[in-house]
């Protein structure tokens, strides 16, 4: 972490010459020379870091003097950052004086807008030219001679430790493709576990049994009973399956909501808080009533009597033949939870054989080069003793071989000093270490930044890489633009490096946007930032209510709180940058909390119930990533939210009360990313249109009687925001004036704005403006993903929409009036098609195909990449034609792998077409006519599906003998 943060430290002071100040320096006592001195020393000791930093974990006194390095590296960049923002206020504050129109501001904003490396050569000549700032320019100065002073005595303090210098070659990490990532769904060596665990599940034993999976950590316990768990035997065999991640401690009120969560499909529980467990019980046992279900409790550590049987007994209301897993490293635990042994599965180690082949499977993946010369017996062997029988530690070890070309790199590996270390805790850690320390410095400090979170926290990809924006992890070679491509890029390599796994893929490009961290790789992250990273909980008796947090914490997690008290230790922590609380029922935040807190950087107080932002928030000046999410009751932001200058990142996310917008977000000049989706109520003020840098805008709520109101954003003023990306929902366009409005969103020139959903409102009627509206819309061709909702208008094909030829994935919501589909089987490149709601569709013919009438010339492709197909709600659906069966120029869906049908009872019959594509699943549900052919396996429909794997009718696969 050393490493990286010198790095950033000395590109920021590269940029001081002596030409650049020399007109100021007799003014600041000589800060020339400090600055010079400043560079000496960090570069001095830049190409030792590498060598400390593997020496620390053995040695105490390099960790201590690699700490008073980054303390003091922190503390020159918190100085830098203070006086950039010092000329940035003054710079607004001049402009905003002198009334200048917009557009002057911004492009005078934009010449003082640049990153931290190009800065402080403009520094002198703007505090010159006030002189009320000579004060602070002294300061500066002063604080930076004290830091020289005690970065001099550090530098001396190196020739103590005999470093070795490594000089490393420019890295450059490649962004890996989603596909090449080695995802092992095969569990290798534990087949009979789990044929015997299958047969205890499926047995009828008229008793509710509850079977632990017992094993030393990283023998892949949660893998073996996720393969469990979405076997087809088992999900065949119960009517709910419930997965819920335990850890430590074992809250039974988070698990009973976590229960419920699921059987209520997604929604979180009604009319329940945190103190209502009885009623949080009565509702499990109401909603498994007589049901088979399969319980899995993943990673229990610490249960009690009290706060399980409780648990176990409002399970019982369900079918006696239901199951519960569980799995644990303990025994006792095991013993204490199933009341019995005899259904325990104790997972070993695996064969090195087995281990082997887990080896092979991910440092082979995707290669072409003849393995057998880097995997020869000798290096068989020596891996085998190495990962000794963990899945965790041959899946880490091969994640780093994969990278490795040549022999003598596997041997150096293999050889390392790293495997004889006697202060790592964990075998598997030996493994990580190595894995680790192969990564480049700044990918290292983003990884060792999730030790913040607690275990089994589920990392969304785009919060990590704002949240490493917010900590200047990603901007080292000063290009901002580039950072959240870089995030990317780093996210990845963790991935392709296994310290990521449970991953959750984007719906439209199959990229891995959420994941989670196995618990073994977060023992390992907290071990390596050990008194830097901490998570504070208290215990509810409240026995720890004035625990004592290190000074030297720079990130750190308030998982709970005692109820009357916030805190106050925190306030020790001066250098803290990261602050999480993660408590639901918060103290009240004394007004001035954050004024003792300046070095902020990332702020993280969603889900804690505020009513009210401190007003010592204003104060943050350093302040980057700011989330206030699921705060249902805070109803504004007050003015002084306007002083975070250097705010990139504003989360408001489900702030359901949140009513307006402060004006003073005008001056929030640096925002990258605003996100209000679930703020129905919210009015935005249209000064948001003067944040050019805003690339981030995930919803905009359009409200009715607004058009006529010139201090609210309007749909045109979306023109204004030239580089929004990623993301965006527009809510209630049957609001906006005309078609022109959507003209001028200038939706066509954003070309990176990759999905996009047009929700037009609720209405009775059919609205003929809601054609001219959509019309009025161009979209630019890179768009990945369009969704239309609630469109109440009969035609549903703009002229757009069939020059999107790069669009994947497309679906319709709630479009009643409509009973023609548009020819979608023109668009080329679509994967996934989702038609539900539209209630006056009778038929779908040839046109639905984008197939004329006319016999073809030349082959035509209709669907050529279509692999999902979903209709729901078309209650008056009869007919679904076909091609003739002459019409072999014809390709129809040649992709085509799940089909599902829901809530289409009167349609009769599926197309000839369909039996032709490589179709895998075929889903329906509440289909009747369709459906009883599949029931009965009789019948022209069920003998045309022979070749599809799975047919699903009602949730329930049909067996096929």
């Amino acid at each position: 972490m050393a490493e990286a943060l010198v790095s950033v430290v000395l590109q920021q002071l590269a940029s001081i010459t002596l030409e650049q100040i020399e007109e100021e320096v007799n003014l600041v006592f000589g800060v020339d020379q400090e600055v010079q001195n400043l560079i000496l020393h960090l570069q001095a000791v830049q190409g030792l870091l590498q060598d400390a930093e593997e020496r620390q974990v053995k040695e105490a006194n390099v960790k201590n003097w690699l700490y008073n390095l980054k303390d003091v590296s922190y503390q020159i960049n918190d100085v830098l950052d203070e006086w950039n923002t010092a000329i940035l206020k003054h710079h607004m504050e001049k402009q905003e004086k002198e009334g200048e129109n917009n557009d002057l501001v911004l492009a005078k904003r934009n010449k003082v807008r640049f990153s931290i490396p190009s800065f402080l050569g403009n520094i002198l000549i703007y505090f010159g030219q006030i002189g009320d700032r000579i004060i602070m320019r002294h300061d500066i100065a002063k604080r930076i001679k004290e830091i020289n002073e005690r970065l001099t005595w550090i530098a001396i303090l190196r020739n103590n430790y005999n470093f070795q210098s490594t000089v490393r070659g420019t890295e450059q990490v490649e962004r890996s493709k989603t596909t090449s990532f080695v995802d092992v769904s095969t569990i290798i060596g534990r087949e009979e576990e789990k044929k015997e665990i299958i047969r205890t599940l499926k047995s009828e034993s008229g008793d509710q049994l509850v079977i632990p999976i017992v094993g030393m950590g990283g023998l892949g316990k949660t893998a073996f009973a996720q393969s469990v768990y979405s076997d087809q035997n088992v999900t065949t065999h119960f009517e709910k399956r419930i997965w819920v991640c335990v850890s430590d401690p074992f809250e039974e009120i988070k698990i009973a909501k976590a229960i419920i969560e699921v059987l209520n499909e997604g929604n979180p529980p009604i009319n329940s808080n945190e103190s209502e467990f009885e009623t949080l019980l009565k509702n499990i046992s109401k909603n498994i009533g007589g049901k088979k279900f399969l319980l899995v409790l993943d990673d229990v550590w610490n249960p009690t009597e009290s706060n399980w049987k409780p648990l176990k007994q409002a399970l019982k209301n369900g079918d006696k033949n239901s199951r519960i897993l569980v799995t644990t490293r303990k025994n006792n635990v095991a013993n204490m939870m199933g009341e019995t042994n005899d259904h325990m599965i104790n997972l070993n180690k695996l064969s090195d054989q087995d281990c082997l082949e887990l080896f092979r499977r991910i440092a082979f993946f995707d290669k072409e080069k003849d393995e057998s010369k880097l995997f020869d017996e000798d290096i068989k062997n020596k891996i085998a003793k190495k990962v000794d029988g963990l899945p965790l530690a041959a899946k880490t070890l091969a994640s780093l071989m994969r990278y490795k070309k040549t022999k003598n790199e596997w041997v150096a590996v293999l050889e390392s000093k790293m495997w004889e270390l006697e202060e790592v805790e964990q075998q598997v850690f030996q493994s990580l270490l190595l894995s680790y320390y192969d990564l480049t410095p700044d990918v290292r400090r983003c990884l060792l930044f999730c030790a913040v979170f607690p275990k089994d926290y589920e990392f969304d990809r785009n919060e990590l890489i704002e949240c490493w924006m917010s900590q200047e992890y990603l901007s080292m070679k000063g290009n901002r633009e580039k950072e959240r491509m870089i995030g990317q890029q780093y996210f990845d390599n963790l991935v392709m490096r296994s310290f990521f796994q449970d991953f959750v893929k984007d719906r439209v490009d199959d990229d891995i946007i959420g994941c989670k961290m196995h618990d073994i790789v977060h023992d390992f992250v907290q071990f390596l930032t050990k008194n830097e990273c901490f998570i504070m909980e208290v215990a509810e008796s409240c026995k720890e209510k004035n625990i004592l947090v290190d000074n030297k914490v720079r990130h750190l997690n308030i998982m709970s709180t005692c109820d009357d008290s916030f805190p106050v230790s925190i306030y020790n922590c001066k250098g803290l940058r990261t602050l999480v609380i993660s408590s639901w029922e918060l103290p009240p935040i004394p007004s001035d909390s954050f004024s003792k807190l300046k070095s902020l950087r990332t702020l993280k107080l969603g889900k804690n119930s505020i009513k009210e932002v401190p007003e010592s928030i204003g104060g943050l000046i350093h302040l980057r990533y700011l989330d206030l999410s699921r705060n249902k009751e805070l109803y504004k932001l007050p003015d002084f939210v306007g002083n975070l200058f250097n705010l990139e990142t504003l989360r408001l996310k489900w702030c359901r009360g949140l009513r307006e917008l402060p004006v003073s977000i005008r001056k929030l000049v640096n925002l990258k990313h605003l996100y209000i989706l679930g703020c129905y109520d919210l009015k935005v003020p249209k000064e948001i249109g003067r944040l050019r840098n805003l690339q981030i805008l995930d919803c905009f709520y359009l409200k009715d009687g607004d058009e006529d109101d010139e201090g609210i954003f309007k749909l045109g003023d979306l023109g204004n925001l030239e580089q929004l990306q990623g993301s965006l929902y527009i809510h209630n366009l049957k609001s906006a004036k005309d078609g022109s409005e959507a003209k001028n969103a200038e939706l066509v020139n954003k070309k990176n704005l990759l999905d996009l959903a047009l929700h037009f409102g609720h209405s009775a009627e059919a609205n003929l403006k809601n054609e001219e509206i959509l019309n009025g819309f161009q979209v630019h061709t890179n768009l990945e993903s369009l969704a239309i909702r609630n469109y109440n208008s009969t035609n549903l094909c703009p002229s757009w929409m069939m020059s999107c030829h790069n669009l994947r994935r497309l679906e319709f919501y709630e479009v009643p009036f409509c009973g023609v589909l548009a020819p979608l089987g023109k668009l080329p490149s679509l994967e996934y098609l989702e038609i539900n709601g539209m209630v006056s569709v009778k038929k779908v013919g040839v046109e639905f195909l984008g197939i004329t009438g006319e016999t073809p010339q030349t082959l035509i492709k209709s669907f050529p990449k279509l692999k999902t197909l979903k209709f729901e709600t078309i209650e008056q659906w009869e007919e679904w034609e076909g091609v003739e069966e002459e019409d072999s120029k014809i390709t129809i869906m040649p992709s085509l792998l799940y089909l599902e049908i829901r809530f289409c009872d009167k349609l009769k019959a599926l197309p000839n077409f369909l039996w032709k594509t490589p179709l895998r699943e075929l889903s329906f549900s509440y289909c009747s006519i369709l459906a009883h052919g599949f029931e009965t396996r009789c019948g022209m429909e069920w003998a045309k599906a022979s070749q599809v794997q799975n047919i699903k009718i009602n949730g329930k696969f049909v067996k096929k003998d």
